[in-house]
């Protein structure tokens, strides 16, 4: 069976939501996982540290490592980077996961809330892989996977948040061109998208409570994730995948396991055709 067991994941974002998730599911298999995460303290609205989900993923069997992070800053990625590597002797996946959102038309997004969608999402996505791939080369089975959507270059995907739209869409372009670029190095480069929303906190502040219910859990993008990064590096890169699908191949079948409110009709995610 395929397993991440002594492998090291650096995930950004991994303090809650999918990126926690997706740290739990490596941990199960014995992986060493850095927290990445800019929450180091509790936050009045929001559940989870790096702490936290550190003393998770050692109850789940593997190792951790917390790095408070703002993925904004560069000088700190790059010591967050060299402090995982020096812990666990490599690194063999980066999980860009970070993320900022703001479902705003352009008139209601002020300079500041712009800057924080590209800073977090594709600037710190070039950045973290900039700083990793140096140690992803030493790797046996090294991957990216960037949190971001299918390319589709349909007007109705940017016109009601143009400034999200190319945030996450940097993104993929990410995924597009380090692809590419990494291919003679053997380092995978791929996207990964729900297919319907996800019950984060992202979607609890987002959208309407009807959203939230008619969501599948994050378990689905950690389990797709898994599939992914167990996957051969050489022969499985510059993919934009959709959950389910990759789930299906592997033979999945039964998906109520993941909804929030079984057999209730599920929200299509943004991006998604």
């Amino acid at each position: 069976m395929a397993t991440l067991a002594g492998k090291t994941l650096f995930v950004t974002g991994a303090s809650r939501g999918i990126g926690r998730e997706i740290a739990l599911r490596a941990a199960r298999d014995g992986a060493n996982v850095v927290v990445a995460a800019k929450t180091a303290t509790p936050h009045p609205k929001l559940l989870g540290t790096i702490h936290t989900v550190a003393a998770e993923v050692e109850a789940a069997g593997g190792k951790a490592l917390a790095i408070a992070l703002d993925v904004r800053d560069e000088a700190a990625i790059a010591a967050a980077v060299e402090a995982a590597s020096l812990a666990f002797g490599g690194i063999d996946v980066l999980v860009n996961n970070a993320s900022a959102i703001s479902l705003t038309p352009t008139l209601q997004t002020p300079a500041r809330r712009f800057d924080l969608m590209m800073g977090v999402n594709v600037r710190a996505t070039f950045l973290c892989s900039q700083a990793c791939i140096p140690h992803l080369r030493k790797s046996g089975n090294p991957h990216i996977l960037n949190l971001a959507p299918p390319l589709s270059m349909k007007a109705k995907w940017f016109a009601p948040h143009v400034a999200y739209t190319i945030s996450k869409y940097g993104m993929s372009l990410c995924t597009l061109g380090m692809a590419e670029e990494l291919k003679a190095d053997g380092i995978a480069v791929n996207s990964l998208w729900p297919a319907t929303t996800i019950a984060t906190a992202a979607v609890e502040f987002n959208f309407p409570p009807e959203i939230l219910a008619a969501s599948r859990h994050p378990a689905i993008m950690a389990d797709a994730a898994h599939a992914i990064l167990t996957g051969p590096s050489r022969s499985t890169t510059g993919n934009f995948y959709l959950d389910e699908a990759v789930l299906r191949a592997t033979g999945l079948t039964d998906f109520d396991r993941y909804a929030v409110t079984p057999g209730t009709a599920l929200f299509r995610d943004l991006f998604v055709e």
